[in-house]
C-alpha cells in the first residue's frame, strides 16, 4: 500500500478507538499542565503525578516558581528522572513566563519553545491539550516505537520522525494521531511482548505477531 494511504488508514483507525485522546498528567490549569510536562521527560505520567500535589501546593504559579530557591525546589521534585537539571529549568521558565509573557503561556509553537525546559515535543503536547491546535505531531518514545513499527518512518530522531509524520498524516488527524499512538504505545505496543491480538492495527502492521 502507498504510503500515505497507509498513514491515512492508520489516523482514521485510531481515531475510531481512541476518539478523545487526553494526556494522563493530572493538572487543573495551563500553569500545571506545562510544569508536568516539563517535568514528565526522560519519566513517566505516574511518578509525575505523584509529585505534583505536593508541589502545586507550595508553587501556584509562575511567580512561585520565578522565586523558589533551587536547592528547595530540587527536594521537592527528587523523585524524576534529571530533577536537578529539571528544577534550574523551571525556575528559569517561572521568571521568563513571568517577564515575556506576562504569566501567560502564548498559543504559539514557536514562542513555547523559547520558554527554558519547553522543547517542540512539550510545546506541542502543550497546545494540543489546552488548546486542540495542532502545529505538529507529538514525538515521545511511544509514538517513535509505534511509528517504527508501522512502517511510517525509519527514523530513530524525535525532529525527523514528526517532518516524516507530518508529511504522511493528514493535517485534521494531527491532534487525534499524537494523543492516540501515545495511549496505543503505552497500553498495546508495549516495548516488550507487543500485545498484537489485541490491537486494532494489526491487519495492517507490518509489524504484527513479528516480535
Amino acid at each position: 500500500m502507498e504510503l500515505n494511504k497507509h498513514a491515512e488508514q492508520v489516523a482514521q483507525i485510531l481515531a475510531k478507538t481512541y476518539p478523545s485522546p487526553k494526556t494522563e498528567l493530572i493538572h487543573k490549569n495551563e500553569y500545571e499542565l506545562a510544569v508536568s510536562v516539563m517535568l514528565s521527560a526522560q519519566t513517566t505520567d505516574k511518578k509525575v503525578n505523584q509529585i505534583t500535589p505536593n508541589l502545586f501546593e507550595k508553587y501556584k504559579s509562575w511567580g512561585d516558581l520565578a522565586d523558589a530557591s533551587l536547592s528547595d525546589l530540587q527536594k521537592d521534585i527528587h523523585g524524576v528522572n534529571f530533577h536537578l537539571g529539571k528544577a534550574d529549568r523551571l525556575i528559569k521558565a517561572g521568571k521568563f513566563v513571568q517577564s515575556e509573557f506576562g504569566g501567560k503561556l502564548p498559543q504559539s509553537l514557536n514562542e513555547l519553545i523559547k520558554i527554558p525546559g519547553i522543547a517542540r515535543k512539550s510545546a506541542n503536547v502543550i497546545l494540543q491539550e489546552l488548546w486542540d491546535i495542532a502545529e505538529g505531531i507529538v514525538v515521545d518514545t511511544h509514538v517513535t516505537r509505534v511509528s517504527n513499527r508501522l512502517g511510517l518512518t525509519n527514523n530513530s530522531d524525535a525532529v525527523r520522525i514528526e517532518q516524516d509524520l507530518m508529511k504522511i498524516v493528514p493535517q485534521k488527524y494531527w491532534r487525534n494521531f499524537s494523543g492516540a499512538v501515545v495511549l496505543h504505545g503505552r497500553y498495546i505496543c508495549i516495548a516488550r511482548k507487543p500485545k498484537c491480538e489485541e490491537c486494532v492495527l494489526n491487519k495492517i502492521c507490518p509489524s504484527a505477531f513479528k516480535l
